[in-house]
Parts: structure tokens; C-alpha cells; sequence
């Protein structure tokens, strides 16, 4: 492939969708601020957290369970469709969850938002090898790690600025607004086609959009029942107090059985609209959304095996997301759901081997590096989890435990150290190889937890205490880049896409398997001390609570905390060792296909 970085519609692209990676990184991270009074909005008491698991759960599974599939068709319509494609439902589920008026409907719209915004990562991935020739991809694709990682810090803050003057519903306006103008702007860039490698698979995608720009018509009266759809769909939402208390429009949000929303004439109106906006865009012959194409392409894509993996995905996610990890490490119901992931899971591996046309082609991770870039990252995610998670606790449990938001900030200092060593990482593939950079920095990922299980009472105030933020940060940064180099350069070109989706999935997999195994270790430590701990009236001389008792229960609290830390450190070795082991074949100027086949 050609050098294509000097094009100015090639950075334009690119930077477009880096920072839709961006932007719905930060909705992932954004909803924690704005949690509480989410909950309250649809009944549920602030003081029954559990209840609210599906918000976060829903986005994690539409997040990862569609993302095979989600990469897949990128592989066969093209990156820039999926792309707008994915924003314009990440903009549609935030309008949802914006109107949400009860959890069912507050669900479906992060599901929603959680398809579109994971169907972004393995897209641009893809894009990047698309763009870029093997040797300069490193820096563009750790750019790409460094903004979605960026999304990650801007997240809790964005939220934090939005509260301060406007209700959690403004959050996700924005969102739609930013979505739509994302998606408009990608779409409206057109690369010319003597500015792309003559072997880019851009140059065929380029050409069907200038035909098709050429003879496509707006479809008016699609337009009008899209219209007809979302207005009608609003107002079941909403529902207007002035139209309720009119005695004539009034009418129209009567139930006519029961007390369901959409059995209302308004809510019928809607669902009639959208039936009828569906048939006319598989009957008309310039529809305003080509489904019969967007059909063909979840045939092609293999929909049944996608369906299966994401059911297998689907009970992995649903057993360790639904848990309170304070008390339990499955849900109640978690071994299950385990088991109907293991079923899928073996209905899937059986699938692939019968289909003619397989979700995951047949050999398309069979090199080294290729398949290795799965289980490294899987690792990757078992540690990093810790420091998302623990590091905001560790600071609730020591110096602030009535202030969530400066818990998150100490979070802040790690995230913002990731990005920088993303971009190092990037560029340091140009000369070392992907394994060596890697291991270095997962290897530095480990001394940072080494260094914050060292952490006391009130360190995390200490200016010491950045020391392992920041280390821990730029290890886990340098990993990202050479991970997608390595999974990228061992990969056929017509499967870029679905290989990133299945590398993100296994790093989101790892991050759910290894908080589940590393708070387990962690409660293990915390009973351990907590019972050694002398009875509170004894501790208290005769009374109920004092001072002397809480911090000796910290003290179990970092105790715990500190074995988390080492567990995560042990997992970020792990993934150093793998990646000197699996990515040994895969140099600074990766190998030709035809000269990777040969090694392999």
C-alpha cells in the first residue's frame, strides 16, 4: 500500500472518527455523575443501587455483544457507512434515553447507545489499516487509542459541567446533537480516488458513492413518515401536560387496554408510522435507508452466528454485570447465565465449522500474532480493570469517602498519562517490535500497582501517590497501539474489521472476568482482617461507633484494596510474558502476507 498520510481528506476522515471514538468513550464513563438521578427519574430509589445494574449493563451488552457483527459488515459495506451508521444509532439511543420515562425504555436507549458507540472502535481500526501502509500505521493507531482513551478522562467531567447547570437529560440532547453532526460530516466527505492507494479498499467504496450519489432522489414521503414516526414517538414519551389536561388532544393518551403508553392512539400512530416507513423502504426503488441492503449485508455477515456469539457474550456479561461486587461474585442468578454462554459458545464454534460463510472467516486469526492479540488483550483488560475500578474506591475508603467526584478526579490522574503513553507507544512500533513494546509496558502497568499497594491512609493526598498513577498510566498506554499493530499486520485485509471487533471483545471480557476474580481475592483479604479486628465495644469502650473502629475497618478496607493491586500486577505481567512469546514473529516493519504464511 501506498503512503497515504500527507492527504488532507485522509487526516480529515480519520480525525472525524477518532473523535466519534471519543465522544462515546466519554458517554461510558459519563453516566456515573449522572446516575443517581437517573435512577430517581424512572422510581427507583437512590438507595436500591442494584436495581439500576441494567443502565450499566444494557450499554456493556450492546457494546460488546454486537460488535462482531458490527465488524463484520464493515468488512463487507465499507468502513465510512458503518460509521455513520453506528453514530446515527448512538444519536437515536440517546434521544431514547433522553425521553426514557420508566427502566425498561431507559435500558433499551443505552443498549442502543451502546451498539452504535462499540460499533465505532472496530470501524476506525479498520480504517487506519485501510489509510495507512503497515509501516506508518503505529502512530495513527495509537492517536485512535489515545482519543478513545482521552473520551475516558472528559467523561466524568463533561458530566460534572452538565449537572452543574442543566437536569441528566441535557447530557444525552447533547449527545444526539453531536451524534447527527458527526455522522452528517463524515458522510459528506468524499476522498478522491487519485488521493487513495490504488489497492485501498476505499477506492471501490469511493466509486459506489459517487454513482449512487448520482442517481438517488430524497425519498419525500419516506421523509415524512420518519417525521410522522419521531414526532408521534416523542409525545408517547413525553406526554405533554398541556395536551393531557386538553379534553380533545387529551384523548389521544388514553389507553385502550390496560395502561401501556403505546396501547394510546398516539403510541398506536406511532408504531403504524414505523411499520409503514419500514415497508416503504424495502419496497421503493430509492428508499430513504436502503434495508434491503442493509439486510443483505447482515445475511452476508452470517446473523446467526452473530446472534449466537452475542448470547454467549450475552451470559458472560449479564453473570459478572448484574452482581454487587461489594457481596457476591455472580448475580443470583450468574451461574446460568454461564451456562447458557457455554452453550452458545459450543452452538457457535459448531456453526463456524458448517457455515459457508462464517461470521469469523475460516483462518482469518490463524497466524500467531493474529490469535495471540486476543489473549494478550484479554489480560490487558483483567488489569486495567483494577485500576478503573479500585483506584476511585481506594480513595473513597481512605481520604474521601463523601465525595464521589473527588474520588473519580485521583482516577483523572492515571487516565490522563494513558493517551500520552498510547501516542509513545505508536510511535515506538516504527523501530522496536510490537512484543518488546508491549511487554515494556505492561511491565511498567505492574510496577504501578506494585507502587499503589504501597499506598496508606492518606497517600492518595501525597504528592508520592502520582508516581503510580502516572506509571501505571503510560504502561498501560504503550500496550494499546502495538496490540492492534501486531493483530492488524497478521490479518487479511477483508477482515480487518470483525478481527478488531473480536480484540475489543476480548479486552471487555477480560475486564469483566478479571474485576469478578479480583474482588473475590480482595473480599477474601478484607474478611481475613476484619476478623482480627477486636469487637467495637471493646474497641470503643462500651460504645457502639468511635473513630479507633472505623479506621481499623479501613485498614481492612486498604488491605484489600492492596491485594487487588498485586492480582492486577500479576495479570499485567502475564500479558507481558504472552506478548514477548505470541507476537516473537511480528518485527518493526511487519512481515509481507506472503512471507507471514511462510513462517507460519
Amino acid at each position: 500500500m501506498s503512503e497515504v498520510t500527507g492527504s488532507a481528506p485522509t487526516r480529515a476522515l480519520l480525525s472525524l472518527a477518532a473523535v466519534a471514538v471519543a465522544f462515546a468513550a466519554a458517554d461510558t464513563y459519563v453516566v456515573v455523575l449522572a446516575l443517581p438521578d437517573m435512577m430517581t427519574s424512572v422510581g427507583v430509589p437512590i438507595d436500591q443501587l442494584q436495581r439500576a445494574a441494567p443502565i450499566i449493563s444494557g450499554f456493556l451488552l450492546g457494546y460488546v455483544a454486537m460488535l462482531p457483527l458490527i465488524g463484520r459488515i464493515a468488512d463487507l459495506r465499507g468502513r465510512v457507512p458503518v460509521l455513520v451508521f453506528s453514530l446515527v444509532l448512538f444519536a437515536l439511543g440517546s434521544l431514547v434515553t433522553a425521553l426514557a420515562y420508566d427502566m425498561p425504555s431507559m435500558v433499551i436507549g443505552r443498549f442502543l447507545q451502546g451498539v452504535g458507540g462499540g460499533g465505532l472502535v472496530p470501524a476506525t481500526l479498520a480504517l487506519v489499516a485501510d489509510l495507512y501502509p503497515k509501516e506508518r500505521r503505529g502512530v495513527p493507531l495509537g492517536i485512535v487509542s489515545a482519543v478513545q482513551e482521552i473520551g475516558s478522562v472528559i467523561g466524568p467531567l463533561f458530566g460534572a459541567v452538565v449537572l452543574a447547570f442543566a437536569d441528566w437529560r441535557a447530557i444525552f440532547l447533547i449527545n444526539l446533537a453531536v451524534g447527527l453532526l458527526l455522522a452528517a460530516a463524515l458522510r459528506s466527505i468524499a476522498s478522491p480516488l487519485a488521493e487513495l492507494p490504488a489497492d485501498s479498499p476505499l477506492v471501490e467504496q469511493a466509486r459506489q458513492r459517487r454513482v449512487e450519489t448520482k442517481v438517488k432522489r430524497p425519498d419525500l414521503l419516506g421523509a415524512l413518515l420518519l417525521v410522522a414516526t419521531l414526532v408521534a414517538g416523542a409525545l408517547v414519551f413525553v406526554r405533554p401536560a398541556e395536551l393531557l389536561r386538553d379534553l380533545t388532544w387529551g384523548q389521544l393518551f388514553i389507553p385502550y387496554v390496560g395502561s401501556g403508553r403505546w396501547l394510546t392512539p398516539i403510541g398506536l400512530i406511532a408504531i403504524g408510522a414505523a411499520l409503514l416507513l419500514v415497508a416503504r423502504c424495502l419496497v421503493a426503488k430509492r428508499p430513504l435507508l436502503d434495508l434491503r441492503r442493509w439486510g443483505a449485508s447482515l445475511v452476508e455477515a452470517d446473523l446467526v452466528g452473530a446472534l449466537l456469539l452475542a448470547v454467549a457474550l450475552a451470559g458472560v456479561i449479564l453473570a459478572f454485570a448484574t452482581a454487587d461486587p461489594k457481596i457476591q461474585v455472580f448475580s443470583d442468578r450468574g451461574w446460568w447465565f454461564l451456562l447458557g454462554s457455554a452453550v452458545a459458545s459450543v452452538l457457535f464454534v459448531a456453526h463456524l465449522r458448517r457455515a459457508a460463510a462464517p461470521l469469523l472467516p475460516r483462518g482469518a486469526l490463524r497466524r500467531t500474532p493474529a490469535w495471540g492479540a486476543l489473549l494478550v488483550s484479554f489480560f490487558i483488560g483483567a488489569a486495567l480493570i483494577a485500576a478503573l475500578i479500585d483506584i476511585p474506591l481506594f480513595a473513597r475508603t481512605t481520604v474521601y469517602p463523601d465525595s464521589q467526584l473527588a474520588a473519580a478526579l485521583v482516577l483523572v490522574r492515571f487516565l490522563v498519562a494513558l493517551p500520552v503513553g498510547a501516542v509513545i507507544g505508536g510511535y515506538l512500533i516504527r523501530r522496536l517490535s510490537p512484543g518488546v513494546v508491549t511487554a515494556a509496558g505492561m511491565l511498567l502497568a505492574a510496577a504501578g500497582f506494585v507502587l499503589m499497594a504501597q499506598w496508606g491512609l492518606t497517600t492518595v493526598e501525597e504528592p508520592i501517590a502520582n508516581l503510580g498513577l502516572i506509571t501505571g498510566g503510560l504502561g498501560f498506554g504503550l500496550a494499546l497501539a502495538p496490540v492492534n499493530a501486531a493483530l492488524l499486520a497478521f490479518t487479511d485485509d477483508d477482515v480487518h474489521g470483525v478481527a478488531s471487533a473480536f480484540v475489543v471483545v476480548s479486552r471487555m471480557v477480560g475486564m469483566l472476568v478479571g474485576i469478578s476474580a479480583l474482588t473475590t481475592i480482595g473480599l477474601r483479604r478484607y474478611y481475613s482482617e476484619q476478623g482480627v479486628i477486636p469487637p467495637v465495644r471493646e474497641v470503643c469502650d462500651g460504645r457502639t461507633r468511635c473513630k479507633e473502629f472505623s479506621d481499623l475497618l479501613r485498614v481492612a478496607g486498604i488491605a484489600q484494596e492492596h491485594t487487588v493491586f498485586y492480582g492486577a500486577a500479576v495479570c499485567a505481567v502475564v500479558a507481558a510474558v504472552l506478548a514477548l512469546v505470541l507476537f516473537r514473529t511480528a518485527t518493526a516493519t511487519p512481515l509481507s502476507t506472503r512471507d507471514a504464511l511462510s513462517i507460519h
